[in-house]
């Protein structure tokens, strides 16, 4: 008799079909999914962001550190639109034991970018072109000046993501003619 009432409780008793399971398991795998998906394309902006951020940092660095060696520089020779040698004079920070020092900034070729350095150690890094440099030399007008284009791109493969940095550098130290 007791058997037969468990028995007849167990039939009574309601639950989930194996066809409801696996309905409810694959919606559940397909929001998952979506969520996972929408975590991932944020984390991976966020990464662009930061790198795309970085390049632009280190070019805005390298501007600045060109600016001020410039700015002490008794002049500036330009071989190629991707180098110029920066003659630094006795009195700059940057210079060798207080004696007039040449520094070269070059573009170089690495991939499918270029990168400046400043006497063979790179300053900044995702350029597109390597043609940065141009020099307009002093007058009786102006002094000596130099034009420095510096476009980033981390992705050169997508132009519209490029950023310019461009400005001119007056040659302090130089005469006018």
């Amino acid at each position: 008799m007791r058997a037969g009432r468990v028995l007849r409780a167990l039939r009574a008793a309601e639950g989930y079909t194996m066809i409801e399971l696996l309905v409810v398991l694959m919606i559940l795998t397909t929001v998952l999914t979506a969520l996972t998906a929408l975590f991932l394309a944020g984390a991976n902006s966020e990464l662009e962001s930061n790198r795309r951020f970085q390049a632009q940092q280190d070019a805005r660095l390298a501007a600045d550190r060109l600016r001020r060696e410039v700015h002490c520089a008794g002049g500036a020779t330009v071989s190629t639109p991707s180098s110029v040698t920066v003659h630094l004079l006795g009195h700059c920070p940057t210079a060798i034991g207080n004696a007039p020092t040449n520094v070269v900034y070059d573009v170089v070729a690495d991939g499918d970018h270029y990168e400046l350095r400043r006497a063979g150690v790179r300053i900044a890094d995702h350029l597109v072109s390597g043609e940065v440099f141009t020099y307009t030399a002093p007058s009786a007008a102006s002094r000596g000046l130099l034009g420095v284009d510096l476009q980033v791109n981390v992705r050169p493969n997508e132009g519209w993501k490029t950023w310019h940095l461009q400005t001119d550098i007056v040659l302090r130290n130089t005469l006018r003619q």
